[in-house]
């Protein structure tokens, strides 16, 4: 098959493989994270531009290639049918749709743990302090650091209320989901799989892991439920556990919703270009 590549895909993989070389050689080898990966709103790194920037950045050179790689096989197709704005607005639109469920996803966990600590009394300003502690060793972090970190915290605030096992859980969760970070196209890249399914509803895809041949129709809503159950249940199928599986989730109803929006009311009396 001849080698092809729309001017959408080409600069949007050119962006990206320019923010990995950034993120792996300025600065401490931090520097783009700490400025350019999507924290938690109430995390002190986070910055209103890291709700674009975030789809630029990438973990690992494995999964930059990954998905680069399923930019170009399903982004090409998708950018010659729909063209270069259109393809650049389910793009965009699925990643800010998948920041939108994994942020919405996270905000449940947050709002749980705000209730379980309620009865504490701790001001906002004490609360900050702890949930931004870093208590991490190595890619984890640990209670028992949190704890020993906390406890100044408490003495200077003049904290005197017994904090309980639950409490202190609901405080560890809070400092957890207030460092997560958030790096990765997979969002947009899973609107543009949506995309490509609707219009390609018969073609027939494979995983590197089940070599069969299955057609989009069905393969594509088997991925995303099993995003879905990951996310419920804390199982990982294919992709790392720390995979942010609701925004592959959000990226593919968006991409869904935007094709199925346009294919109601007839997308040549709404094209653009």
């Amino acid at each position: 098959m001849r080698f092809s590549i729309t001017d959408g895909v080409k600069h949007l993989l050119i962006i990206n493989v320019v923010m990995f070389i950034g993120t792996v050689t300025l600065g401490d080898g931090e520097l783009f994270n700490r400025l350019f990966t999507m924290y938690f709103p109430t995390n002190d790194l986070f910055q209103p531009w890291q709700v674009v920037t975030h789809m630029f950045m990438h973990g690992s050179p494995a999964h930059l290639l990954f998905n680069m790689f399923a930019l170009w096989m399903f982004g090409t197709p998708v950018e010659q049918r729909l063209g270069t704005k259109k393809f650049l607005f389910v793009y965009f639109s699925a990643g800010f749709g998948a920041l939108l469920f994994q942020l919405g996803y996270y905000a449940v966990d947050y709002f749980s743990a705000m209730q379980v600590i309620a009865d504490l009394n701790i001001d906002s300003d004490l609360l900050h302090r702890i949930m931004n502690i870093d208590a991490s060793s190595g890619d984890y972090i640990q209670g028992e650091i949190l704890h020993q970190r906390m406890i100044p915290l408490l003495n200077e605030a003049n904290f005197t209320s017994t904090i309980s096992n639950d409490s202190f859980k609901a405080l560890f969760d809070l400092n957890v989901l207030n460092r997560s970070a958030m790096v990765g196209a997979s969002g947009c890249i899973m609107g543009i799989l949506a995309a490509f399914g609707m219009m390609n509803p018969n073609a027939e895809l494979m995983m590197i892991f089940l070599p069969i041949p299955i057609k989009a129709k069905y393969f594509i809503p088997g991925i995303i439920l099993l995003d879905v159950i990951s996310a419920v249940t804390g199982t990982s199928f294919f992709s790392p556990s720390n995979t942010a599986y609701m925004a592959h989730v959000g990226g593919a109803v968006i991409g869904f919703l935007i094709m199925w929006y346009w294919k109601k009311n007839d997308m040549n009396k709404y094209r653009w270009n």
